[in-house]
C-alpha cells in the first residue's frame, strides 16, 4: 500500500517538530515516564491515532504489562514497549517486546526510547523469534527520505494494514544487505560473475569455489556474511524461492489444464464430418 500525499506530507512536518522536542529530552535525560509521555503525543500528533480511545497504556498481558497498545476498535495492530530516551536499546528489551507480543499473539511490536524505533515483525513458531523490519533515529532522520517515509507510514493510522506491513515486511528482507550478500554467494550469481569474467579474460580459469572465498573474505563485511541476520536472511531467501517455485509450478499446471480444457472444447465444438479437417 503506498504512503498518501498527505501522510508523507505529514511525517516530514510532525518529524521536523519532534527532532527538537526529542533533543531537547535527550539532553535533561528525562524518566521513562516522561518518555512514554512524548511516545503518545508522536502516536495522536505524528501517526494519527486518537489518544483517548486508540491508545492504551500499560496494556496487560498475563498479570504484566506492556507500555502501550495501539487498537483501532477490537484490533491491536501493535505492541509497544517503551524505554527512557537516554537508555540504549539492547537485546533483551526486543525479547521483553517480543515475549509481551507472542503472548498475545500479535505480529508487531516497536521497541523505543523516543528517539530510536525498531520496528519488528513476529515469528509465532518454536522457539518464537523475530525480524527487525525497520530502525528510525527520529533526530537523526531526514523527514524526505523515501525509506523513512514507508517506515513511519505504515504505522500510522491511516497506512497501517496487516497486508501493507506484510509486503513492506517482505520487501526489507529481500533488499536487506544480508539477503543481498546471500544472493552474492549463490551458485547462480557466482556463475554469472564467472561467465562475466570470461568475457574480460578468455582465456581466464576461474574455479567457483575460489570466487566464493574470495567475495566472503576480501569483499564483503563479515557481519553480512556471518552475523545471525546473515543466517536469517538465507533462510528467508530458501524459504521464499522454495515457495515461489512452488507458485510457479502450479500455475504451470493450471494454464496446461485449460490448454487441455480448451482443446477439449474446440474438439466437443465442431460440427459432424469436421474431424479429418485436421490432417
Amino acid at each position: 500500500m503506498a504512503i498518501s500525499k498527505k501522510v508523507s506530507k505529514r511525517i516530514s512536518k510532525k518529524l521536523k517538530r519532534y527532532r527538537s522536542i526529542l533533543s531537547e529530552a535527550k539532553t535533561r535525560d528525562i524518566s521513562e515516564s516522561d518518555t512514554v509521555t512524548i511516545i503518545v503525543e508522536m502516536l495522536a500528533d505524528f501517526f494519527g491515532y486518537n489518544k483517548f480511545t486508540e491508545i492504551t497504556k500499560e496494556f496487560e498481558i498475563r498479570s504484566t504489562y506492556c507500555d502501550l497498545a495501539v487498537k483501532v476498535a477490537d484490533d491491536v495492530r501493535y505492541l509497544i514497549e517503551a524505554k527512557a530516551i537516554g537508555v540504549t536499546l539492547k537485546e533483551n528489551h526486543v525479547k521483553q517486546a517480543v515475549d509481551y507480543a507472542s503472548n498475545k499473539g500479535i505480529d508487531w511490536v516497536v521497541l523505543t526510547n523516543g528517539v530510536i524505533w525498531q520496528v519488528y515483525k513476529v515469528h509465532f513458531k518454536k522457539p518464537v523469534d523475530k525480524s527487525l523490519v525497520c530502525e528510525i533515529d527520529m533526530i537523526a532522520a531526514n523527514p524526505r527520505d523515501p525509506q523513512v517515509i514507508e517506515c513511519l507510514g505504515n504505522l500510522t493510522r491511516e497506512g497501517f494494514t496487516p497486508s501493507s506491513m506484510d509486503t513492506f515486511y517482505q520487501r526489507q528482507q529481500v533488499t536487506s544487505r544480508f539477503a543481498l550478500a546471500s544472493l552474492l554467494l549463490s551458485e547462480r550469481v557466482l556463475k554469472t560473475l564467472r561467465k562475466e569474467l570470461r568475457k574480460v579474460a578468455p582465456k581466464l580459469k576461474v574455479d567457483i569455489k575460489a570466487l566464493e572465498e574470495t567475495l566472503r573474505d576480501e569483499v564483503l563485511k563479515r557481519e553480512v556474511v556471518e552475523s545471525d541476520e546473515a543466517k536469517q536472511a538465507a533462510k528467508f531467501l530458501k524459504k521464499a524461492s522454495k515457495a515461489s517455485a512452488k507458485a510457479r509450478a502450479k500455475k504451470g499446471g493450471e494454464n496446461t489444464l485449460q490448454s487441455s480444457q480448451i482443446q477439449d472444447y474446440q474438439l466437443q465444438s465442431r460440427e459432424p464430418g469436421e474431424e479429418g479437417n485436421d490432417a
